[in-house]
């Protein structure tokens, strides 16, 4: 089952379902093997290497960064998502203090439904390591704290059968009925069951 920490600035860690619920406390998540952060300027080099690696983005090339100033610029996309409760985490693997990756929720309205649209991307080192789904899994504890009335969802390209052997594997379930078009072409949708109580 592991577990999930979270740093307020003092050393405190959460077992699961033992969640604090103040925004602010979701600047670090801790899970066996990961370290999740909120991005910082000084990411911008690591974000213009995983949005020009072919294989990462080979599913979505309308992400792709061109430069430092892109990165830059993505990252204040990133920031300005923080400010409806949460968004992206850089993904480090705390065994190598190494980032590998992207994984973390934003707010989003799909169909005109209040959600939380999830996002995990690795670098290809990262990948058949389980660590998207480690990562995933602690986003959608922390998503379910903040506002267990938004589903969680994923847009997923028909063709990435990685992505969704992952979203099945943190337990969301396909609706075809919410699948939309997206900047690449027709996304799949997959999603949590939406929840009522704050648990």
């Amino acid at each position: 089952m592991g577990w999930v920490g979270f740093d307020a600035g003092s050393d405190t860690r959460w077992r699961w379902g033992m969640v604090a619920r103040t925004p602010g406390m979701w600047s670090e998540i801790r899970t066996d093997r990961l370290l999740l952060r909120r991005p910082i300027d000084a990411d911008a080099p690591f974000v213009l290497a995983l949005h020009s690696d072919p294989q990462a983005i080979a599913h979505n090339p309308a992400d792709a960064l061109r430069d430092l100033a892109d990165a830059h610029a993505r990252l204040a996309t990133w920031s300005r998502h923080w400010r409806q409760g949460l968004g992206y985490w850089i993904v480090e693997e705390t065994a190598l203090v190494r980032t590998i990756g992207v994984c973390g929720v934003k707010a989003v309205d799909l169909h005109g439904r209040p959600s939380w649209n999830l996002l995990y991307r690795f670098l290809p080192v990262a990948w058949g390591r389980g660590y998207a789904s480690e990562a995933a899994r602690a986003c959608i504890q922390v998503a379910a704290q903040v506002d267990a009335s938004r589903p969680v969802v994923a847009r997923i390209r028909p063709s990435n059968s990685a992505s969704s052997r992952v979203a099945k594997a943190v337990g969301l379930v396909r609706r075809p009925d919410l699948d939309l078009d997206g900047d690449d072409g027709p996304d799949e949708i997959w999603s949590t069951a939406p929840r009522t109580g704050t648990g």
